[in-house]
């Protein structure tokens, strides 16, 4: 579609067609616009600019490795196993850690006469412009020179052709995937299914880490290379792979891989402009209207879900009540539940069985049993799950947005804010915990050891609530209004992984005595776990909402004008 130059323009004026490159500098203008007066966001820009340079460096000389060095033995499996855990980690980490940049909101489009290809190719032309996607190809230029040093300029040429179709799939990869799982969470009716896909997903990555653990530990690099060339002609390797097949004088291979990844990038381009308007803007699909069964109870009594019936009618129950509705209707905050039940418990399943059993015996075929595992470090293996289940709340604050200052209105204090919001997201998380805390130990085959797995989570994921209290107080950023959970605005990005790796490592540090006590213990840590676990989980929870309550009381306003997202 067409639109007209300026409103002062005459009627039969010719109009100018919008092309990609005005998105582009509505993003940057966006961007510059949403700098201004804000020290603390240029600061973790410039943090992000800083670490995607290193990244970019030290990805660039591990890609030109094999030219560098002059062998060209290994070059396709550094290709195809470096690039291939690009584009995975371009699918993974926006659902999980990061997000996607939606400094440019689709829903802002919504009025304007742009067709769907103009609106799908603006927006990828402007996820383009990024600090990651800048990375990502700095970084992926190292196969270039790997296959000019080996092929000569020819080889270095289709290297180039290759490595910017392989940015451009990355980032159509993450585009397209948070878009459709955006639609999937924010639809009630499809949300089941989301989380079991999601599950899967995070499933298979265990099986992959035994044999990938087998394969590096006999060293048969014969064997992984064989692997990267199948995985070479897939649309992971693809694209990273075409330069050396010229280099090494498969030439015909080069325009197969990329026909391969231009088909590959159509695709993910098709299936998010088909996401991309219900995801997006709002529109949700049309359904069978779900039944309204007969409301029972008073008024107040009505606003309180079934989850949060139990509590009192006063204002701590209140503000649970409104919490845990928030966690399940809410696409956003639903999101990270779903995060929490993949990563935060299939994965480190996987992970035990195959440290403990099954890695040793991935060559022998998989048996189940104890291995070398230990109540110490079962315990440690704890950490990680306990403190991912908290890492959620680092920026609570962020969900309400402009939303919070009824709260500062109400002058609802602090630690009664926080205890809540600590209890109504407990109330999701905890079973959750409880069932990977069973699973582990039958899967272990250590019954037994329930109140082991059981305590140690409990300890790790109060110590978690904790600290995260105080990092959703100091450390809170503002999340664009938009339907998408997983978008930023532009520089949150940073600032969420940056507050995600430094609450994770706070709060393993406070939960290192129950390591101690385990060591110390020993087989009396076995029955001593599950009370002393839930006890100091509890109070290091409790203790954290008394303290951070104090830091909240006197920082309402600041913190008000932090969440609030800038127009």
């Amino acid at each position: 579609m067409a639109l007209p130059v300026s409103a002062d323009a005459a009627p039969d004026a010719p109009a100018r067609a919008v092309t990609a490159g005005h998105f582009v500098r509505l993003k940057l203008r966006v961007m510059g616009n949403s700098f201004r007066g804000q020290g603390r966001r240029i600061a973790m820009f410039i943090g992000g600019v800083l670490l995607g340079l290193w990244f970019a460096v030290s990805g660039f000389f591990l890609f030109a490795a094999p030219g560098l060095a002059g062998d060209g033995q290994y070059a396709v499996l550094v290709a195809a196993a470096g690039g291939g855990l690009l584009v995975l980690a371009w699918l993974l980490l926006p659902l999980v850690f990061f997000g996607v940049d939606e400094t440019l909101d689709p829903a802002r489009f919504a009025l304007l006469p742009l067709s769907r290809r103009t609106l799908v190719t603006g927006l990828f032309a402007a996820a383009l412009i990024s600090v990651p996607a800048l990375a990502v190809l700095v970084a992926s230029f190292g196969l270039v020179l790997t296959a000019g040093a080996l092929g000569g300029w020819t080889a270095g040429l289709v290297a180039v052709v290759g490595v910017v179709g392989g940015v451009l799939l990355c980032v159509a990869t993450s585009r397209a995937v948070t878009s459709a799982f955006a639609t999937m969470l924010r639809s009630r009716r499809v949300r089941d299914l989301a989380a079991v896909l999601l599950a899967v997903t995070a499933a298979l990555l265990g099986p992959l880490q035994v044999f990938g653990l087998a394969a590096l530990r006999e060293a048969d690099w014969d064997r992984l290379a064989g692997v990267a060339t199948v995985l070479g002609w897939t649309p992971l390797g693809a694209p990273w792979t075409a330069g050396i097949d010229v280099a090494q004088g498969r030439v015909w291979a080069a325009p197969v891989k990329l026909l391969i990844t231009v088909a590959s990038l159509g695709v993910l381009l098709a299936w998010w402009s088909r996401s991309l308007e219900s995801a997006m803007v709002g529109a949700v699909s049309a359904g069978k209207a779900p039944v309204q069964r007969g409301a029972t109870g008073g008024a107040v009594s009505q606003l309180f879900p079934r989850i949060a019936g139990w509590a009192r009618r006063d204002r701590f129950g209140t503000l649970v009540a409104r919490e845990a509705r928030y966690w399940w209707r809410d696409a956003r905050r639903r999101a990270n539940l779903i995060t929490i039940a993949v990563v935060g418990i299939f994965v480190p399943v996987m992970v035990n069985l195959g440290g403990s059993g099954f890695a040793s015996t991935a060559g022998e075929g998989f048996t189940t049993g104890t291995g070398g595992s230990s109540p110490v470090l079962v315990t440690i293996s704890m950490l990680f799950v306990g403190v991912l289940a908290a890492v959620t709340l680092a920026n609570q604050f962020g969900f309400d947005g402009s939303a919070y200052a009824a709260n500062v209105v109400a002058g609802v204090p602090g630690r009664v804010e926080l205890r809540a919001r600590m209890t109504a997201f407990s109330l999701y998380v905890l079973p959750m915990l409880a069932i990977v805390a069973v699973v582990l130990s039958v899967l272990l085959g250590r019954p037994e050891w329930i109140g082991l797995t059981a305590g140690s989570l409990a300890a790790t994921y109060g110590a978690g609530l904790a600290v995260n209290s105080f990092v959703s107080v100091l450390g809170a950023y503002s999340l664009p209004e938009t339907s998408n959970p997983f978008a930023m605005n532009s520089g949150a990005g940073m600032a969420k992984g940056l507050l995600t790796i430094l609450s994770m490592v706070i709060s393993a540090v406070v939960a290192v005595p129950m390591v101690v006590a385990a060591a110390l213990l020993g087989d009396a840590w076995l029955w001593l776990a599950l009370p002393v676990g839930i006890a100091y989980g509890l109070g290091t929870a409790l203790l954290g909402a008394y303290l951070a309550g104090d830091v909240l009381d006197r920082r309402q306003p600041e913190l008000l004008a932090t969440v609030t997202p800038r127009r």
